[in-house]
């Protein structure tokens, strides 16, 4: 991927709140595309290996949320995190987190992360198919900057962090440059 590229156009299978329904689990499931998320909007996307894992659940994830006013400020609509997990683990772990801002999109299938170009193999950890670590700007479904970690590759040894990190994103937002990487 890189920048000038239009998102794949996909349907993401979501569950989401309906206090209608009642009971300890008022959720429904709700079909989203890839348009639902990205049309007519300047969003932040930001792809990670796991929900629960260390680095997505000590920095990244929390970077971006506790930067969510400085983005918006910089005209950014949404923050997007996206992940080869299902829906119940992905609102599972933003209610773990505490998240209020950020959004989560589940890639159970992988159907999105791989037509991105970046699902690999870490079976090495035990994961199975998992999406690399990456981040984007994108406006009305295109991308405007690309943000990947280094050494894309199945089975990697190292989780790399750094270039996509909200600190990255925050830097191109503020000066219009991406940082070589």
């Amino acid at each position: 991927m890189k920048a000038g590229l239009s998102l794949p156009e996909v349907t993401f299978h979501t569950r989401v709140r309906d206090e209608s329904i009642g009971g300890p689990n008022p959720f429904t499931w709700e079909d989203k595309t890839t348009s639902d998320y990205f049309a007519g909007k300047r969003v932040v996307l930001f792809a990670l290996p796991g929900a629960f894992t260390p680095t997505c659940s000590t920095y990244q994830l929390p970077g971006f949320e506790d930067n969510f006013a400085t983005f918006q400020e910089l005209g950014v609509d949404e923050i997007y995190c996206l992940s080869v997990n299902d829906s119940f683990v992905m609102n599972k772990w933003a209610e773990a987190q505490g998240i209020k801002n950020i959004k989560v999109i589940p890639d159970g299938s992988g159907e999105f992360t791989r037509k991105m170009g970046m699902l690999v193999a870490k079976e090495n950890l035990g994961f199975g198919a998992r999406s690399w670590r990456y981040a984007a700007v994108v406006k009305d479904g295109v991308i405007e900057a690309w943000f990947e970690e280094p050494g894309l590759a199945d089975n990697f040894g190292e989780d790399p962090y750094g270039v996509s990190s909200p600190e990255t994103v925050l830097e191109y937002l503020k000066t219009g440059k991406e940082a070589a990487a």
